[in-house]
């Protein structure tokens, strides 16, 4: 779809749309994501949706590029703040045993969309052109709208707080709630994972031994589907542990492991097809199993959802941010190597900020005298390289026993915190 946008708007003219979408959606979750506390949902996603409409509208009668970028903002930003205001919204519906497999089917549906986005969004746009597909997209949106009108109660808001103190509470809740930080931090460091490999794939497969054209470049993205098809299915296992923070943490340190395990999948992939397709099925599973589950834990801490939604996508959106972008830098110096020591890394430092992946080595010196584990890369040799994946093992070994320590400390935590008496929201 892009390439046929610098005909109609000039050579420049899809350079930066995905980066002011990206733009918008991050300040869709820093701005807009909390007023899902302090305003009835109902009528936030009526506007929100019938904002995004008018962009897309505005997008296929888009004249030059400054007023195309402009519209894929709103869109970034209004789709950024749907998502995230009906997924805490279906989690806070559901009941405590039931709420893995609503978020798990709230799951299913975006993914399945982004992937028949990509899918339909080519062949549409070859075909009648991009201007019809925005425009098709508009009316969807605003169907979209009308039925979410009808279907979702009308209830009033859950806090009667100034938009103010709701911006307070949701960066005091994010600097001093452990646990949140924890589980945002193990979302980073996933969706960062995942990141990286997206980011580098395409450019792998275009070169030997693979060689692969445009076309055959796109075909991976296919098996996005099994874990959209397994998301809900992870809900619904994730809510058999209702009530046991132990299995909870368990499954996340499987899925953790699953997707450091993902990347030597991979790493074999780099000449092997087979490997590749075994990798990206797991990395997709583990991955998705890890978000579900950090989502299931972050919206049972209090009520107050929209904070708690806010708090956790910026950073999950942050990690994947910077994934996608450390990903070609690596793959450029190490190559596919390089990129899936990187994304294993990235999967064992979610339990903590207690991993350093570090080429100097004072710098492993000083974090290792802080008592941090290390992962080092630091030489491009095939026998380093084979070294470093070899070495990777103990020291992921050692960050999982760091998770056990930081378990450990949450539920002294929790005791504590139920001898002083249930939480209010303030």
């Amino acid at each position: 779809m892009t390439a046929s946008l610098p005909r109609s708007l000039g050579p420049h003219a899809a350079d930066h749309l995905v980066a002011v979408g990206q733009s918008g959606y991050v300040l869709a979750l820093v701005l807009v994501v909390p007023l899902g506390d302090i305003v009835p949902r109902r009528p936030l996603v009526t506007v929100l949706l019938g904002f995004g409409a008018a962009a897309l509208a505005l997008t296929a009668a888009a004249r030059s590029a400054a007023f195309l970028l402009t519209a894929g903002a709103v869109i970034g930003l209004t789709s950024a703040a749907v998502v995230n205001t009906l997924v805490p919204y279906a989690a806070a519906l559901a009941a405590p045993a039931e709420r893995g497999r609503a978020i798990g089917t709230m799951l299913t549906g975006g993914l399945a969309g982004l992937l028949l986005s990509r899918t339909v969004g080519g062949l549409v746009a070859q075909a009648i052109g991009w201007r019809a597909l925005f425009a098709g997209a508009a009316a969807v949106t605003v169907l979209l709208a009308a039925v979410l009108t009808r279907v979702m109660p009308q209830a009033p808001s859950d806090l009667a707080v100034p938009y103010r103190d709701q911006m307070r509470a949701t960066v005091r809740l994010a600097a001093t709630h452990r646990r949140l930080r924890r589980r945002s931090l193990i979302g980073a460091c996933s969706f960062g994972a995942f990141a990286v490999f997206w980011s580098t794939v395409a450019l792998h497969l275009a070169e030997p031994p693979y060689a692969y054209g445009p076309a055959q470049i796109g075909l991976p993205a296919l098996a996005g589907a099994a874990g959209a098809l397994a998301a809900r299915r992870l809900g619904a296992a994730a809510d058999r542990a209702d009530g046991d923070r132990a299995a909870g943490d368990q499954a996340t340190r499987v899925a953790l492991i699953s997707g450091v395990a993902s990347f030597a999948a991979l790493w074999a992939g780099g000449r092997h097809l087979g490997w590749l397709i075994v990798g990206l099925l797991v990395l997709d599973t583990a991955a998705n199993a890890t978000h579900l589950l950090n989502m299931r834990v972050v919206y049972g801490i209090e009520d107050a959802r929209g904070r708690l939604a806010s708090a956790y996508m910026t950073l999950y959106t942050l990690g994947g941010a910077i994934g996608a972008a450390t990903g070609p830098l690596l793959y450029a110096v190490g190559g596919w190597t390089a990129t899936s020591l990187l994304g294993a890394a990235s999967f064992g430092m979610g339990p903590s900020e207690c991993v350093v992946i570090e080429d100097s080595p004072n710098g492993i010196l000083a974090a290792r005298a802080a008592r941090m584990p290390v992962i080092g890369y630091t030489a491009l040799t095939p026998a380093s390289r084979l070294a470093g994946a070899t070495a990777l093992v103990p020291r992921l070994v050692e960050v999982l026993d760091h998770l056990d320590h930081l378990d450990r400390l949450d539920r002294l935590d929790d005791a504590r915190q139920r001898r002083r008496g249930t939480r209010t929201i303030r």
